[in-house]
């Protein structure tokens, strides 16, 4: 397989049709439909089901979507390191994250770096722990902040210093909001809005099980979220109380964040792969990750 054909058949995957791709790629239909032809007998699978109007993709084809995206990102990014082994320190550097305050870290970091190498750029994705470690493993991402528990074994990492406080996201006209603290007979027979990290693959360690005790199997979840933006939506609509770290959710929209009692807090860690060959850039950030967080 080569990476030009991946992109022309991302491209029609894309586009919908031979006649929008072949536009796109400057290339004839024809042209475009040989090489199409040629994947898929090298594969030996039907990729394409070439309807009237438009293209969709077979089962096989969407495996080879997922397949081809990671294919090209990963050789775009190998290209972009290189590039940047000159005189000039420049090339792009990739975080994962889970929402949480503590990014302030990092970003006071690219702040830094960037004011020296304008050059060196940073490219965020937001996503909970599944998604960060499974781009971490694949190698899209140099690093990825993680709010515990996690497993850390196949990882290097640092501690961030600060730990997340979980609370409950409200209306300000809810009568808890009238609490300094939200306890578990608060609101042990609400509706809620639940973070992932409350499912029984992560509870376990996250202190959830012992915080709610005997009640946490009895919980009326409504919704579960992994990134808190929709959540605060849902709460504004009126579905349930939130629960979720501190300093995530604008609390000045009709909102507003009590804290848990007693206290309940997750540490964070930023972790790369272990034997990990960074870019220059990269290792640039991590040293003054480190000299920062001691």
């Amino acid at each position: 397989m080569e990476i030009r054909v991946l992109k022309y058949f991302l491209t029609v995957a894309r586009e919908g049709s031979i006649t929008g791709a072949a536009n796109s790629l400057h290339l004839t239909q024809p042209t475009l439909s040989r090489q199409l032809q040629e994947l898929e007998k090298e594969l030996g699978q039907k990729l394409l089901v070439r309807g009237k109007y438009k293209i969709s993709l077979t089962p096989e084809g969407m495996i080879l979507k997922k397949r081809a995206q990671e294919i090209v990102e990963m050789v775009e990014k190998t290209e972009a390191e290189f590039s940047s082994l000159k005189d000039v320190l420049s090339g792009d550097i990739y975080i994962g994250c889970g929402e949480t305050d503590s990014m302030k870290y990092v970003a006071s970091v690219i702040k830094e770096i960037q004011e020296i190498y304008p050059e060196i750029k940073f490219h965020i994705h937001s996503g909970n722990a599944e998604d960060v470690t499974e781009k971490l493993d694949k190698g899209l991402l140099d690093f990825g902040v993680l709010i515990q528990p996690v497993d850390l074994s196949k990882y290097d990492s640092m501690p961030l210093p600060d730990k997340d406080v979980w609370g409950v996201i409200m209306r300000k006209d809810s009568p808890l909001a009238n609490k300094k603290a939200i306890e578990l007979e608060d609101i042990k027979n609400l509706p809620l809005i639940a973070s992932r990290q409350m499912s029984p693959k992560y509870s376990s360690d996250s202190g959830f099980l012992d915080w709610f005790g005997n009640d946490f199997e009895n919980l009326d979840i409504r919704a579960t979220y992994n990134l808190v933006y929709n959540a605060g939506i849902m709460v504004k609509a009126g579905i349930g109380y939130a629960i979720t770290l501190d300093k995530l959710v604008n609390t000045s929209d009709n909102l507003c964040f009590r804290p848990l009692k007693p206290k309940l807090e997750s540490g964070l860690n930023i972790v790369w792969k272990k034997y990990q060959v960074f870019s220059p850039a990269a290792k640039m950030f991590l040293e003054k990750l480190q000299a920062k967080l001691g």
